[in-house]
């Protein structure tokens, strides 16, 4: 239809004169006003039809005034005329360009000197093919960024080609199994299927797989093939798109235990698929299990048995990992051959004229990854989409194409499968990029590297610059002498550092918390089991360096602790005592932002015995919440004021302009902790009695609407125990003391409707186990309300019922995808695949703001020397908007991080006087940090109104 609409301007004529427009463009210089950026031609193959940014992405920074030139091409998906008619200027010169942006590495003699570029270069693993552009970017002074090397605090990818990829290798690899087949002298159905660039979109390849699906169903596929079982290695957005495609087949998850079973006895009007993991085919070569910290560290003891246990099994194998050369391969050459002879019929006599077996069960692999001499060492070169598969004989060693009936492996390595999807490969990858464009064009990239106001995620992407290697891929110039990169990289000041700390866990509190530390002149040692999340964590700071760990693992912790003088954890609260028994056995100090538990309590007499300080509770809630309530309340005290009334409510929560979606909510870790919290008891005192609120959700009744800050609209929903705090707070006497969680409006009926229609049940599901067949999530609300009617209108009108008529909770139900056809992920209870589902799409992007707020109202009675009583009500309020840009720390990061870096430089100088299991209920520990807090900005308003 936009073809129709638009026809005109694709005739002869109009293409002609689109042509002269920009032929008068060409090599002429223009002036330009910053920020301006570009828009490369891609010109690495004649497929190559995508862009960085499609031209709603252009229009929107042309709003923004940013100048966008984009090099003439009749080669891309979207036109000139598309890019031209919303604001953008053809050219062919990109010299006036701040920051030009391309899909694949251009020509390295067309980079223009002291330019900033962001493509994919193919070079962080030192690749031959890459290092002449390499070179040329470091003699030219580029300031290059890989955006493969873009990731969030947990090492992902965020701006990436690879779930579009993942549907691409997966529609091409049926579409090569159908030729394979008729080869071998079989007839199935995946002869009516093309590769992925037959078709418009995405959406009418999986149509034609889905119509496969129902030929597979009705038994068309011939018996002598067995059943189909593909094997997916790595679990990313490449095995994603991937296994969206293939659940168009009727299509079953099994456990990689299963394959061996289901390739005899499976069956065959199905087609089965298993994910497998590092620790389903790695062993230690002494014989022992698979272990995440000791793999890390040693790769070169583990050996991989993907060959023995489960290539045998497969019949295509789909390959998306990342893999190191300091790692095991998946498949060497001679695994190749003995996984082929492993298979093959024993008995040829007995095989049926007309009806051939297949020559062995391995019959294709499909590598996404394209990562040529890597995880598959015999995929030494690119297939094309002129040639999409070849297949490779491991008796010879070598590959031939055009033959499908040649003995081996069908293999397909396409480097850049994405672009048989250009548009919504280009669309797709342009919504990731375009969270990180404020920030790239706002730039002044003439600074220094060091001095450039980047965003984490973007400044640990650019490999070169002012001619160098930077600090984090310096390892390069290593590889290249035939080095191994290390897994540890340190970056250190000549000067020794007066303190040593070791922090355990590195999310997302971490960063602020390093930072600070690093900086005034502390050597941090962070022990993660996540390296490559450590690594990004100390990116460019000084004293730092990395480990990694398994923090459940008690004499690799206490070897941590050794030699240092304070441990800060950061890890999940049920940790803290393992960290905290190594402390006592090592005599060093330790700090957390958790409450205190029942576990951490009991180490308080051990503690006092070693003279040890084990501070707790100094983030921002517990912590600063603490600081500020115990500062008014030993100041009324020692004016001879009495509370008698303590109403304390704090929140972390999107900024209003990005709180756009049901819950109003968004989530920077695991969604379970918030979720679930909805179902736990609380209790607080009020007007001096006892208010107890059950389990199971009766929070949701209890919640509150603020008045402190109305322009937030905020509703308060207690929290815990509120009555543990009349004691340690010096209030007994007073008739109130409550707390409780800020939410926006809109939480609490969402959450509600969510209770009601039980998806937030904690109860094992047994269609939602690893082994069960797929699920769509409107089929599961069909069996959460008991309907069978999950595709009519039933279904709506079932839930509309449940939720008492109320429309906008169904509405909120809709708007949550909870009717949709999405999968489901199977991971046991309705509550947790929720929490899969919202981890993915209620989260932060770049670019996106938090928010922090914090209240306390206190009521005060003061009483003058002639008995006459005043009523002071006391607010003391803090609201902290996250920074996306800058330094790119969050509110809450922030808040928790700085804070908890604060009260260990109080420790490190001895600045707390008391002994064992402490919280921050004494001015020797609030005060300095409170006075250091307010240095960066973090303070509180205060304000106070009066009865007479």
């Amino acid at each position: 239809m936009w073809l129709l609409r638009h026809r005109n301007k694709f005739s002869s004529l109009a293409v002609l004169q689109a042509h002269r427009r920009v032929a008068t463009r060409y090599g002429s210089s223009h002036s330009q006003k910053s920020p301006c950026v570009g828009i490369l031609r891609e010109e690495s193959n004649v497929w190559e039809r995508r862009a960085a940014l499609a031209p709603h992405h252009v229009q929107a920074l042309v709003k923004r005034g940013v100048k966008v030139v984009v090099q003439p091409s009749t080669r891309r998906a979207y036109s000139m005329y598309e890019y031209e008619s919303v604001g953008a200027e053809l050219h062919e010169d990109l010299t006036g360009c701040d920051v030009i942006f391309g899909v694949k590495a251009p020509n390295p003699e067309t980079l223009i000197p002291h330019k900033a570029y962001a493509f994919f270069s193919h070079t962080i693993k030192a690749q031959e093919a890459g290092m002449e552009l390499l070179d040329m970017c470091l003699h030219k002074h580029i300031r290059l960024l890989d955006y493969e090397k873009i990731v969030d605090s947990s090492g992902k990818r965020v701006v990436a080609f690879g779930h579009y990829a993942g549907a691409a290798g997966m529609t091409n690899i049926l579409h090569g199994l159908g030729l394979r087949f008729l080869a071998l002298g079989h007839h199935t159905p995946f002869m009516h299927l093309g590769g992925a660039h037959n078709y418009p979109s995405r959406s009418a390849a999986k149509a034609a797989i889905a119509n496969i699906g129902r030929e597979i169903q009705y038994g068309l596929m011939p018996d002598v093939l067995g059943p189909m079982i593909f094997v997916f290695c790595g679990h990313g957005g490449v095995a994603k798109g991937a296994l969206e495609v293939l659940q168009e087949l009727p299509l079953q998850m099994i456990d990689p235990s299963e394959v061996e079973d289901i390739s005899r006895n499976g069956d065959h009007q199905r087609v089965y698929a298993t994910i497998v993991h590092r620790e389903d085919y790695l062993e230690r070569k002494d014989g022992g299990e698979f272990n995440l910290e000791d793999f890390n560290a040693n790769p070169e003891n583990y050996k991989s048995t993907f060959a023995e246990k489960i290539a045998p099994h497969a019949t295509v194998i789909v390959n998306g990992i990342y893999w190191h050369p300091d790692q095991p391969r998946l498949l060497t050459t001679a695994d190749a051959k003995n996984v082929l002879d492993a298979t093959r019929p024993q008995d040829p006599e007995a095989e049926v004229p007309g009806v051939p077996r297949l020559p062995h069960r391995l019959l294709a692999v499909c590598d996404i990854s394209a990562d040529l001499h890597g995880s598959v060492e015999f995929v030494r070169s690119y297939t094309t989409f002129d040639n999409m598969f070849c297949i490779y004989n491991p008796d010879t060693d070598k590959s031939v194409t055009g033959n499908f009936s040649a003995d081996g492996i069908l293999v397909m390595s396409i480097d850049n499968l994405s672009a048989q999807l250009p548009r919504e490969s280009t669309d797709y990858f342009g919504d990731q990029l375009r969270h990180f464009l404020p920030a790239l064009t706002s730039t002044d990239w003439s600074q220094r590297f060091v001095d450039l106001n980047l965003p984490l995620a973007i400044n640990n992407a650019i490999i070169t610059a002012s001619g160098r290697l930077t600090p984090n891929f310096k390892y390069i110039a290593e590889m290249r002498e035939g080095q191994s990169a290390k897994f540890d990289r340190t970056v250190t000041l000549e000067d020794t550092p007066r303190h040593r700390v070791v922090l355990f866990g590195s999310g997302l509190v971490a960063r602020p918390l390093v930072e600070h530390l690093a900086e005034s002149g502390v050597a941090v040692h962070v022990a993660s089991n996540l390296p490559e999340e450590a690594r990004n964590l100390i990116a460019n700071l000084p004293n730092c360096s990395t480990a990694v760990l398994d923090a459940s693992n008690a004499s690799s912790v206490q070897e941590a602790v050794k030699g240092t003088e304070l441990a800060i954890s950061v890890l999940p609260a049920p940790l803290h005592p393992l960290v905290a028994q190594a402390c006592i056995d090592e005599n060093t100090n330790m700090l957390t932002a958790s409450y205190v538990s029942p576990e951490m309590q009991e180490f308080d007499a051990a503690a006092k015995e070693r003279n040890l300080v084990f501070l707790n509770e100094v983030g921002l809630d517990p912590g600063i919440d603490h600081f500020l309530a115990m500062q008014c309340i030993d100041e009324v005290k020692e004016h001879g004021g009495e509370i008698t009334s303590f109403v304390s409510w704090c929140g972390g929560l999107p900024a209003p302009e990005d709180s756009d979606n049901p819950l109003r909510y968004k989530f920077s870790w695991s969604p379970r902790a918030v979720l679930s919290n909805v179902l736990r008891p609380a209790a607080y005192w009020k007007d001096n009695k006892d208010v107890i609120i059950p389990e199971g959700g009766a929070l949701l009744d209890a919640y509150e609407t603020t008045n402190f800050m109305p322009g937030f609209h905020l509703q308060g929903i207690p929290n815990r125990d509120s009555r543990d705090y009349r004691v340690p707070y010096g209030i007994e006497t007073a008739h109130t003391c409550q707390r409780g969680t800020l939410r926006y409006a809109g939480y609490v009926d969402t959450m509600k409707a969510l209770i009601r229609l039980g998806v937030i049940s904690t109860d094992q599901h047994p269609r939602l186990q690893v082994t069960s067949a797929p699920l769509q999530w409107r089929d599961l609300m069909a069996m959460l309300v008991a309907t069978t009617d999950a595709r009519g209108t039933d279904l709506e009108s079932c839930l509309l019922e449940l939720l008492d008529g109320n429309k906008a909770q169904m509405q909120a139900v809709q708007e949550l995808g909870l009717l949709s056809i999405e999968p489901v992920a199977l991971v046991g209870t309705p509550l947790d695949a929720l929490c899969d589902k919202l981890s993915q799409e209620l989260v932060y992007g770049p670019g996106e703001r938090d928010l922090v707020v914090l209240h306390h109202r206190f009521h005060i009675t003061w009483t003058s020397s002639t008995s006459s009583k005043s009523i002071e009500q006391r607010d003391i309020s803090l609201a902290l908007y996250g920074d996306p840009h800058g330094h790119g720390h969050s509110a809450m990061s922030t808040t928790v991080g700085l804070t908890t870096a604060i009260a260990a430089r109080l420790m490190l100088r001895g600045g707390i006087r008391r002994r064992g299991v402490l919280r921050p209920f004494t001015s020797d520990i609030y005060a300095p940090i409170l006075r250091d807090l307010a240095q960066h900005n973090i303070k509180p308003v205060i304000r106070s109104k009066w009865e007479h």
